[in-house]
């Protein structure tokens, strides 16, 4: 039997903010707030903790969560996950979900395991709508344009679509959480980077260079992710949001 996993790649070190995933939220780490949201979703058969911290184990162990110990010469969750997905063979599915992320919502995670799963996809992950041309003009926020049926066409950190006319398409940013099949994840761990990643800085775009079919969801909201002291400050004031919103596929 082929099972869903959700695989959350948390490491202590981070040169903006060390020790994040163990930062405390009333009462709760950061990590158990990422992982019981994991464990919320229904459609996952697995929700796994890939750590090379001590720390970080010693937690997750502590508050009843699962977790297995990886490599510490991973340079990137991606190939974190895949360590871990190695092991069982049965896994099919592999969603692979920050540790710095506390506010996700379990609709969100489910959007993503049903694009991957459900529209004959190799990869599949989120988008939101961008009203705010400040954010429109960011580099740090990744722009995705899509195809009708919410394939990715394109992602950049530029702006796209360029504006010539009056009423352009929607402009969407993206959100990094992916769902993979085994397959396209073993390949784009095993793969040499392209030149589109190379040019850009995104991984996504070796997916999309080597003929990779990248479903996406979009959702009407902004989630917070935690880089920063100011983020975790701010997340602690707001701690109360820590529920639900809805997508759309």
């Amino acid at each position: 039997m082929t099972k869903t996993a959700i695989i959350i790649p948390a490491r202590y070190g981070s040169s903006r903010l060390e020790g994040k995933p163990l930062l405390k939220v009333n009462d709760k780490p950061i990590i158990q707030w990422v992982y019981e949201k994991a464990k919320s979703v229904k459609s996952a058969d697995v929700v796994i903790v890939a750590t090379d911290d001590e720390r970080i184990f010693d937690a997750v162990k502590a508050f009843g969560g699962e977790v297995e110990m990886t490599s510490a010469e991973h340079k990137c969750g991606s190939d974190r996950i895949k360590e871990v997905a190695d092991r069982h063979a049965d896994f099919e599915y592999i969603i692979n979900l920050q540790g710095d992320e506390p506010m996700i919502k379990k609709e969100m995670i489910e959007a993503v395991i049903d694009g991957v799963k459900n529209h004959n996809a190799d990869i599949s992950t989120l988008i939101r709508p961008i009203e705010d041309k400040n954010e429109v003009e960011n580099p740090n926020l990744v722009k995705c344009v899509i195809d009708n049926n919410g394939f990715a066409l394109y992602f950049s950190r530029s702006k796209i679509p360029f504006e010539r006319k009056e009423n352009p398409a929607p402009f969407y940013g993206h959100i990094g959480i992916y769902g993979y099949t085994r397959k396209a994840l073993t390949t784009m761990t095993t793969s040499a980077q392209t030149p589109l990643e190379i040019s850009e800085s995104l991984e996504q775009l070796r997916a999309l260079q080597m003929g990779m079919r990248i479903k996406t969801s979009i959702i009407n909201e902004k989630p917070v992710g935690i880089d920063t002291i100011e983020d975790f400050e701010n997340l602690d004031r707001k701690s109360t949001r820590l529920n639900s919103s809805h997508v759309r596929t």
